[in-house]
């Protein structure tokens, strides 16, 4: 009798990172954590688990505190960097507990220290996680002021030699302007990373992109908010824009 594995699609990649952004774990609140939303985004990362994909995550702390924002309103801007780091830790334990209530193993692997809470991060351990088919939601970012959650991304995507960056966002590509307020944006089926940089899309920031560009690491751009967007494309379906070199 046959268990229905033959009929599921072998993925493009087998290792990945899914990068989101805090503001998406906000549903429709305009602040903090949403469950549902949470639950939702945590049933689509389950989804591709069960394809054999190995994943690991780097949430954004938006949606708690932004440190550029703390920044620009006379904070110390390393204070407010930091500040912004542990508002990715609460967000990587919340999407820890989605994922477990799903019976998805996982853990959270922080930069900086808090050992009641979470793992520091130690990459041959990390890489382990990853080998026994755990979640892996890297928290805090780089441990480093002056450096976003997109840049920590990437370097985490390197680090654990992930074939793809899957960042998740709001439209379901690169646009070269605003879809939300201008009807006649375009979007790109795939784009250089040259080209990005040099039209300003705002895919990532300017590092994060470089660093995948040095490392030939392609970014994928699709919608969060498209139900089984992540593992559509992973299956080789769905509407997205790669960056590549």
């Amino acid at each position: 009798m046959s268990d229905g594995s033959a009929n599921q699609p072998t993925p493009a990649y087998g290792r990945v990172l899914l990068k989101i952004s805090g503001e998406a774990l906000m549903g429709d609140q305009g602040y903090g954590l949403h469950p549902p939303t949470v639950e939702r985004i945590a049933r689509e990362v389950k989804a591709v688990r069960d394809l054999g994909v190995e994943i690991c995550m780097v949430i954004g702390g938006g949606n708690i505190f932004r440190g550029l924002q703390g920044s620009a309103q006379g904070m110390e801007r390393t204070t407010a960097d930091y500040m912004g780091m542990l508002a990715t830790v609460m967000n990587a334990l919340a999407m820890q507990s989605a994922l477990e209530s799903l019976g998805v193993f996982c853990r959270v692997i922080t930069a900086i220290r808090m050992d009641e809470v979470a793992e520091p991060y130690i990459r041959r351990r990390a890489v382990r996680h990853l080998e026994k088919k755990r979640v892996i939601i890297f928290a805090a970012g780089t441990g480093n002021p002056y450096f976003t959650t997109d840049t920590a991304a990437t370097l985490r995507a390197n680090e654990m030699a992930c074939e793809a960056i899957f960042k998740g966002t709001k439209v379901d590509g690169v646009y070269d302007k605003d879809p939300v307020k201008h009807a006649d944006a375009n979007r790109y089926d795939e784009i250089t990373y040259d080209d990005v940089l040099q039209k300003n899309l705002k895919v990532m920031d300017a590092s994060a992109i470089a660093l995948a560009r040095d490392n030939d690491l392609p970014i994928i751009v699709f919608s969060l908010d498209e139900p089984g967007g992540f593992r559509g494309i992973l299956a080789g379906q769905g509407t997205y824009t790669i960056v590549h070199g």
